[in-house]
C-alpha cells in the first residue's frame, strides 16, 4: 500500500503554505471555508439629512442570489448561493475550496412606519446599497378629556 503525504503536514506542500497568501488555511481546518456567512455581510451605514445609506458586501452573489425584505419592520437582506457544478474537475481532486456555498442573511430594524416602497435598493460590483428614508416620529397629541363633576 502506497503512502502519499497528506496536504497539511510539513512535506509534500510546506513551502506552498509558507505563501503568505494562504495564511491561516491550517488553523481554519482542511475543510472549513475561509469566508462564513457573517464576515461576508460586512455593512457600511450611512446617515445623511434625510435617509440611511446601506451598502453591504455580498460578493460573488449575483442580483438574483438577493433577496430583501420588509417585515415587521425589520429589513432583512438574505443570499442563497448553490454549489458551482461548472467548477470540478473530473481529472484531478480539490486541494483547496474557499468559495462560499450556503445562505447567510442579516437583519436591521428600520423601524413600522417604513413602508417597502420607500426603500431603494441597487447592487452593483459585488454591493449591495440600500437607502432606508428617515421617517420622523411624530409625537403623540395628548387629548384632554373632561371629567365631569357630580354633585
Amino acid at each position: 500500500m502506497a503512502m502519499f503525504p497528506a496536504l497539511m503536514n510539513d512535506t509534500m506542500f510546506s513551502d506552498l503554505f509558507d505563501d503568505p497568501f494562504f495564511e491561516g488555511w491550517r488553523s481554519a481546518g482542511n475543510n472549513a471555508a475561509a469566508a462564513t456567512p457573517t464576515t461576508m455581510m460586512s455593512t457600511d451605514v450611512r446617515e445623511t439629512d434625510k435617509a440611511y445609506d446601506v451598502d453591504i458586501d455580498m460578493p460573488g452573489f449575483n442580483k438574483d442570489d438577493i433577496n430583501v425584505e420588509l417585515n415587521n419592520g425589520y429589513l432583512t437582506v438574505s443570499a442563497h448561493k448553490d454549489e458551482d457544478h461548472g467548477d470540478k474537475d473530473d481529472a484531478g481532486k480539490w486541494l483547496r475550496r474557499e468559495r462560499y456555498v450556503g445562505t447567510c442573511s442579516r437583519s436591521f430594524y428600520v423601524g413600522d412606519d417604513v413602508k417597502e416602497s420607500d426603500i431603494h435598493a441597487s447592487y452593483k460590483n459585488g454591493t449591495l446599497c440600500l437607502e432606508v428614508p428617515k421617517i420622523e416620529a411624530k409625537p403623540e397629541v395628548e387629548t384632554k378629556h373632561q371629567i365631569a363633576i357630580e354633585g
